[in-house]
């Protein structure tokens, strides 16, 4: 599942996230979810999280577990 919805995605859950670092290469970064920092519905490039690591970044990919 993509990481555009907000909906989708809620603190606890792992995710892949692409770092503004890694944007050029489209390294992914997986982790745990910890804020929300997306405040639209939507975003065409993934919502905006930070994870329990203190990263931040947008969802490129949802993990079910």
């Amino acid at each position: 599942m993509n990481g555009t919805n907000r909906k989708d995605i809620s603190p606890g859950i792992t995710v892949d996230i692409v770092l503004k670092a890694d944007q050029r290469t489209g390294k992914l970064t997986r982790g745990v979810v910890k804020d929300i920092l997306t405040n639209s519905g939507t975003h065409p490039h993934g919502i905006k999280v930070r994870l329990t690591d203190g990263q931040i970044g947008r969802v490129q990919f949802i993990h079910s577990n």
